[in-house]
């Protein structure tokens, strides 16, 4: 613990504690003696008595007002009471009330203390000392398994080395670079949730290579330079709540040569347009409108009430056709970069038009990347990838300008750093050689969070044919070619594989083979051949064999369909059988052969036997 030379979490018996009253007398709290918890706080530490009478817990901070009384005691003032603990030895009492001391010693502010305004600070640790927060995180599946993945896949730069988790939370990067074979790990977080994490190292036994160290990495010390510093710093828009300032600065213990994972950020923005996103900020300005609203008038307030929506960046997730342009990236280089040159960004703009229409504003998104000896991986929040918890976000101007198929979109993004953790953000939009610009300033600090779990739909207007007889089209041009696949014999999946393969049959004249597991979407083999030794599944008469795949590379196989957004395209199915289905089947070559009915489901709890077309 950085607070003085108590561990994370150290605890007391035996505390007998009393209120203090009028004429410096006492009274008992409690009828029996008590625990006392003490635990690290960002502010300082954090005092906790666990009794179901009366459960107590209060922060000592520098400016906390105490007093020791006698060998054994220790005096607190809080804002409500003062409470009067005495202790069951003297060798306790100056445990705790040294590291209270040390306190008060603490050297000049920090960087961080410096940068940040002290609510904002308590709001922030507070908030990821949540294990509802952590939890949210974790289970972002992309988040966490591309980090893992970029950890695992990069074995030698782990194996054997000294590791830095920079705001490790609940530690779960930690134990990846354990798993990557780590020598040691230097877990350091600030909020509360350190505790938990020292928990965990502990019940998964990792304790003698993780080391969960709580405080800030602007004040802790290291009793060793690192080899690779691991973070996940990024707020929305890559750069909010300045977590990546952090990141920077704790090169200060990395050896030279030494690695940043991840590696480098590239921050996206596009123009976009999106007519109903602007009605609907723009709709609720109009309450204010309103010139008698219980008998009042509330329409001296409509500009003001226009400009704060108009200033909250809209984060949520939308179609990337929204976007008339391609996107410009701005690069941070986490591996030479500095700390101080994310105090003050400016991104010039520049953007030749796709699409003739009303820039509303502009959109941005992040990718990072862990580029290391073995492998690089990214991980993207692109609105064409799957979702992550940080959404896209979208800057909106308050005056939308309107450009043309072919002209210049030119202009800037200026982000200031702020005390609250973020950023004040202005952008401005002009058509060069014209006199049409925008500008807008956003406050990043209070985003309007609109996802609502609805898929995005494309925008409107971008139809060229009908669509009702381009579906049509589609499956009479699919049956054609499944009619004459079955014919030759030929097995093709959906990745353009071709399989010649006759391989076993079973007693129903279908080709059997064996279930294939669930494989990740990034391994699938390159080929989609079954191997003709592959076990073969025999069914007596009487009894049908379960369910059985198609290769595992086949994008006709449920496994390979549950990994594409859950869904299964009744067109892609060769054959099924069992009660209640929704196919139909037709005779081919003398075996029956299912097809998908025009206009039905294919639902997931029909799909129980799937199997290929016979041989030839």
């Amino acid at each position: 613990m950085s607070k003085g030379s108590l561990p994370d979490e150290c605890t007391f018996n035996g505390v007998k504690v009393r209120r203090m009253i009028e004429e410096g007398s006492s009274v008992p709290v409690y009828p029996t003696t008590v625990t006392l918890r003490v635990e690290y706080d960002p502010k300082g530490l954090n005092l906790k008595i666990d009794n179901e009478q009366e459960p107590k817990e209060f922060i000592i901070s520098r400016l906390s007002e105490y007093a020791r009384i006698g060998p054994k005691a220790i005096l607190f003032k809080l804002s409500t009471e003062s409470l009067l603990c005495q202790f069951p030895g003297e060798e306790e009492t100056n445990k705790l009330y040294k590291a209270i001391v040390k306190l008060k010693e603490e050297k000049d502010a920090s960087v961080f203390t410096e940068r940040t305004e002290d609510s904002s600070a308590t709001q922030y640790f507070q908030f990821y000392g949540y294990l509802s927060q952590q939890q949210n995180m974790m289970q972002d599946f992309i988040r966490t398994s591309t980090y893992q993945r970029a950890i695992l896949d990069n074995p030698s730069e782990f194996a054997n080395k000294v590791v830095l988790d920079v705001g490790a939370g609940s530690g779960i990067l930690s134990f990846f670079a354990y798993q990557s074979g780590a020598a040691r790990v230097y877990a350091v977080e600030a909020s509360s949730i350190a505790v938990h994490a020292a928990k965990l190292v502990a019940d998964n036994q990792a304790d003698d290579v993780i080391k969960v160290i709580s405080g800030k990495i602007e004040e802790i010390e290291l009793p060793e330079k690192v080899d690779i510093i691991i973070s996940e710093p990024m707020g929305y828009m890559l750069l909010n709540e300045r977590m990546l300032e952090t990141f920077l600065h704790a090169k200060k213990f990395l050896k030279p040569n030494g690695k940043m994972f991840p590696t480098r950020g590239d921050l996206h923005i596009a123009p976009f347009t999106d007519e109903a996103l602007y009605m609907e900020q723009f709709n609720k300005v109009n309450f204010w409108q309103q010139e008698y609203f219980h008998g009042v008038n509330l329409c001296s307030l409509r500009a003001p009430a226009m400009d704060e929506y108009f200033r909250q960046p809209v984060v949520d997730t939308f179609d990337i056709s929204i976007c008339s342009a391609k996107s410009q990236r701005h690069v941070i280089d986490f591996q030479t970069a500095d700390e101080t040159e994310l105090h003050r960004i400016e991104i010039p703009l520049e953007f030749h038009m796709l699409n003739s229409g009303t820039v509303h504003g502009l959109a941005f998104w992040f990718d990072v990347a862990f580029i290391g000896a073995n492998t690089t991986v990214w991980l993207s929040t692109a609105p064409t990838q799957p979702l992550t918890h940080w959404y896209q976000v979208r800057c909106m101007l308050s005056k939308p300008i309107f450009a043309k198929q072919g002209q210049l979109l030119t202009g800037r993004v200026l982000m200031v750093a702020n005390a609250k953790q973020s950023y004040d953000l202005t952008i401005e939009c002009r058509i060069e050689g014209t006199a049409t610009s925008s500008t807008n300033t956003l406050d990043l600090k209070n985003p309007y969070f609109r996802y609502t779990g609805v898929a995005p739909a494309a925008p409107p207007g971008g139809l060229t044919t009908s669509p009702s007889e381009e579906y049509w089209q589609q499956v009479d041009l699919q049956g054609a070619r499944q009619a004459v696949n079955l014919v030759n014999g030929v097995i093709v999946d959906g990745l353009g594989h071709v399989s010649l393969d006759s391989g076993p049959t079973n007693a129903g004249g279908l080709m059997a083979s064996t279930q294939q597991p669930n494989i990740h979407q990034g391994s699938i083999p390159a080929t989609g051949r079954r191997d003709k030794g592959s076990g073969s599944v025999t069914s007596s008469s009487s009894s049908q064999s379960p369910s059985s795949f198609p290769p595992s590379s086949s994008a006709t196989s449920l496994p390979f369909n549950q990994l594409i957004g859950g869904a299964i395209s009744p067109s892609l199915l060769n054959t099924a059988s069992g009660g209640n289905k929704p196919l139909s089947s037709s005779s081919v070559g003398g075996s029956n052969q299912g097809y998908p009915v025009i206009g039905d489901y294919a639902m997931l709890d029909n799909l129980r036997n799937i199997s290929s077309p016979p041989s030839s």
